[in-house]
């Protein structure tokens, strides 16, 4: 069976079947030849997949970065953005990357990032001279941060099937987010510099002051929504309904750029994202049900800790391994299918598994930027109005920079997991009493 259910998801994948009904489809297949009473088991397990709390959060925080993007939250913090970096040369492709940071901290899904912050960006960069094609690949990488600075729904996704923290995955996200930010906003700064471009980037900018008045409402969401999470207040589940409750104050009654009338479209385009992930997941869980019963992940185990003897060696091969994996596969269902594989080989190793779940998002989140299946690149592609192929040259040596910081997080599990440990301090145990020696004659 597991032979077939890898051959068929493979064929699935190379006929351009969708990656949920290549999964999905692989799994009943398999059932169908080798043990046909038990298809009743599909649905079941499907179903058992997306029944956790935690999940409800996705679409939640799908529905907040909808309604940001659509109530003026996402232009003002790019002005802001803009006031900060804007005034050197290479400043707005800088107050891109910015301002993917800080619409990170709500939205926690990369492609709604693109579209919301790449409607204002892209066009604006073309306008200041930017080639289209490098406004695309920025966009493209740029939104990667939504997906690794918390919230972050492939964080979620990690914790539920890893059975690992999600407070503490949230927590451990922000030092490599921030390092990715840093990088490439002085890559960017130092490459318009080589090549030339952003001279004329100061024009139009507001004043720090201005900027950040308009921006205070939205700038104030991330802080409740981070705040209330780690002061205990609220769950990483119940803060994505208190985000879309804000996003739709702000929107309607602080802002007043959305109306009753935007409210459909956005619900609508939200609950398509929403479903689509939900039945990748759902088919996902089947795939991984049945690869768990067939002992794969133990065999697996086995394998790589025969082979890769050294913790180090072992975080080398699954890099390369994940990085392979991320081009062809949906971070989501890689995530799903994955992470109970290879935790447990982590674990044996002495890796810490918020440590490996960092690892393992900010790999898997290169394939949305990476060819063929690379989602933010479609997405950057459909608001610039270009081709996928006219990006890639533009694109590689943001990958290469995204590489680097991928080995830095990696070998140095510090960037991870410092701020955790000082949130979540690791708990003493105190040293169990043995028997009073017994005090002899003097």
């Amino acid at each position: 069976m597991p032979l077939t259910l890898l051959v068929t998801m493979l064929l699935g994948f190379a006929l351009s079947v969708s990656i949920a009904v290549s999964i999905g489809g692989s799994a009943m297949l398999g059932l169908a030849i080798f043990d046909p009473q038990r298809l009743v088991l599909a649905p079941k397990e499907m179903f058992t997949a997306i029944d956790k709390f935690p999940l409800a959060a996705v679409p939640f925080f799908i529905l907040a970065g909808n309604l940001m993007e659509t109530g003026g939250i996402s232009r003002r913090l790019v002005d802001f953005a803009k006031s900060l970096v804007g005034g050197v040369q290479g400043g707005l492709p800088m107050s891109c990357v910015l301002t993917c940071m800080i619409f990170a901290a709500v939205s926690g899904s990369s492609v709604a990032t693109t579209f919301a912050i790449g409607a204002i960006l892209i066009p604006a960069l073309i306008r200041h001279g930017y080639p289209r094609e490098y406004a695309a690949a920025l966009q493209a990488t740029s939104a990667e941060l939504g997906v690794i600075i918390p919230p972050s729904i492939p964080m979620i996704l990690f914790g539920v099937s890893a059975e690992v923290s999600i407070g503490e995955l949230f927590i451990a996200g922000f030092g490599p987010g921030l390092l990715i930010g840093g990088v490439l906003m002085l890559f960017v700064h130092l490459y318009c510099r080589w090549k030339g471009w952003g001279l004329q980037d100061g024009e139009g900018r507001l004043g720090v002051g201005r900027a950040s008045r308009n921006a205070a409402w939205a700038l104030l969401m991330p802080v409740i929504i981070l705040g209330g999470i780690y002061g205990g207040v609220f769950t990483p589940t119940e803060a994505s309904v208190v985000a879309v409750f804000y996003a739709l104050t702000v929107g309607l009654f602080i802002h007043r750029e959305l109306s009753l009338a935007d409210l459909l479209p956005v619900l609508r385009k939200s609950l398509v994202s929403s479903a689509v992930i939900l039945f990748i997941i759902a088919n996902a869980g089947l795939f991984a049900f049945l690869i768990t019963r067939a002992g794969i992940p133990e065999a697996i185990g086995a394998w790589l800790t025969e082979v890769l003897r050294s913790p180090a060696m072992f975080l080398l091969g699954v890099n390369a391994a994940l990085f392979v994996i991320g081009m062809f596969i949906e971070t989501s269902a890689a995530i799903i299918v994955l992470a109970p594989i290879l935790v447990p080989v982590a674990r044996h190793f002495g890796v810490d598994p918020v440590h490996f779940g960092t690892i393992m998002v900010v790999n898997l989140a290169l394939g949305m930027i990476t060819p063929p299946f690379g989602v933010n690149l479609f997405a950057a592609c459909t608001v610039a109005r270009i081709s996928l192929d006219r990006i890639v040259r533009h694109l590689l040596p943001f990958v290469a920079v995204i590489i680097g910081c991928l080995m830095l997080i990696t070998y140095l599990p510090g960037i991870s997991l410092t701020l955790r440990d000082w949130v979540y301090p690791p708990a003493v145990v105190a040293p169990v009493p043995g028997p009073t020696p017994a005090i002899g004659p003097v």
